[in-house]
């Protein structure tokens, strides 16, 4: 069958990845000139089975009131006159329950696992190389209030099959030594020793190298600019996608299927289709710096849950990412909260990078409110979705694409998510 998937970031890629691998006839559409040149190119670089904790738990709404107005706060609400933003912030407040907390846990703890073993599968099968880590993450606290916060969403995390355990702050010392320079202020941590980290901009062009050399046609500068359909109820189907491509001329593409995998905005494209995605882009920031000194910084991935930031090492770079602002659809940079990122980091870790000369980044998380992305069928019999992945794209990117490629092949993945 003829496949297209629009969107070549990690999530899309991996799809196009698995479904020429099921035989299908692919085509790939990006309106950028490669792959991995959005949201999926300078993340935290997680492979993060333990961060299975969505932004909505229920120490999210204290947290949201003590930040306010706060430019520099980890996750920063900008109210706009929009209505997809308001009916998002009320949903995102349903999942802040205890129940819906460690119901969308489970969800997501089931992908990542599925998600980290596809991706080992791939990389013994394809050996591209992207600054992989295998040492595990280890999260640290320099707050005893959020440390006793984190034990229950860790044993949940242990009952599902992820061993994440609560360590000591000279335990996590011990596991990152580059962390000594703040060691009185540690008051414990929690370590995944399964979890992995690595460069997910190589890894997914190496992978749509891959992909195109196994017959998927990528068809880069294209912009999608509406899906057409035919039908009511059962009988509906989506009949092309019309695109306008790098020489600026309009094109209507054909297939006998279709995915979604357009990140922050699949909900615009399928809301004429009477599809409603509750899905609204959340900015994420990253820092990459030059490891000057290789002793003094760290091997081992790290959350600093305190400030909501992610730290890997990449070959002979640092990545610092995260912070979340909802703010509509922009991409500008804010350097106050692009400097508490260098700030942070500095204090981390002194002498470790050139901290002068930083390259900072911002992408658009497609956030649901529950962080559950959409996978899997819509009312239209041939159009499937695979996004919502916010800030777990990486981390849940190729069980994704492995799982959607089942779905439109007609077979149940081998694995315990509520597919839509």
């Amino acid at each position: 069958m003829k496949v297209i998937v629009l969107g070549a970031g990690i999530v899309g890629t991996a799809s196009a990845w698995f479904l020429q691998k099921a035989g299908h006839e692919v085509t790939v559409i990006e309106r950028q000139p490669g792959a991995a040149l959005e949201t999926s190119f300078a993340n935290g670089g997680q492979i993060s089975v333990s961060h299975a904790e969505p932004w909505a738990n229920p120490s999210a709404p204290l947290k949201l009131l003590k930040w306010l107005g706060r430019e520099d706060a980890p996750l920063l609400f900008r109210l706009r006159a929009e209505w997809l933003q308001w009916r998002w912030g009320m949903a995102f407040l349903r999942e802040c329950t205890a129940a819906r907390t460690a119901e969308n846990i489970r969800q997501i703890v089931s992908m990542a696992e599925y998600s980290r073993l596809t991706l080992q599968s791939i990389r013994a099968e394809t050996g591209i190389q992207y600054d992989a880590e295998t040492r595990g993450i280890l999260h640290f606290y320099t707050d005893e209030a959020e440390f006793r916060q984190s034990m229950p969403a860790a044993r949940l995390m242990r009952e599902l099959g992820c061993p994440r355990h609560t360590v000591t702050a000279n335990d996590v010392v011990k596991i990152e030594p580059a962390l000594a320079a703040i060691r009185h202020r540690i008051v414990g941590g929690d370590f995944t020793a399964t979890d992995e980290s690595g460069d997910i901009y190589k890894f997914t062009t190496g992978l749509a190298r891959l992909s195109a050399n196994a017959g998927v046609d990528f068809r880069f500068n294209t912009t999608v600019t509406r899906l057409l359909h035919e039908g009511t109820g059962a009988a509906a189907r989506i009949t092309g996608v019309e695109v306008i491509d790098g020489e600026g001329r309009h094109q209507l593409l054909q297939a006998d299927h279709f995915v979604l995998s357009m990140g922050s905005f699949s909900a615009a494209l399928v809301k004429p289709l009477g599809i409603s995605l509750m899905l609204y882009p959340g900015k994420g920031y990253s820092a990459t710096y030059q490891v000057t000194d290789p002793a003094r910084a760290p091997q081992v991935s790290l959350t600093d849950d305190g400030h909501k930031l992610v730290i890997s090492r990449l070959g002979d770079r640092l990545r610092v990412a995260g912070t979340c602002e909802i703010n509509g659809y922009t991409r500008e940079l804010n350097t106050t909260r692009c400097e508490a990122i260098t700030r942070r980091t500095r204090e981390l870790f002194p002498d470790a990078c050139d901290y002068e000369h930083p390259v900072y980044w911002a992408g658009l998380r497609p956030l649901t409110p529950s962080n559950v992305p959409y996978i899997g069928r819509t009312a239209y019999a041939n159009l499937f979705l695979n996004t919502g992945h916010g800030t777990l794209g990486w981390t849940m990117g190729c069980g994704s694409g492995r799982a959607i490629a089942e779905i439109v092949s007609g077979r149940r993945p081998e694995l315990d998510f509520a597919f839509t």
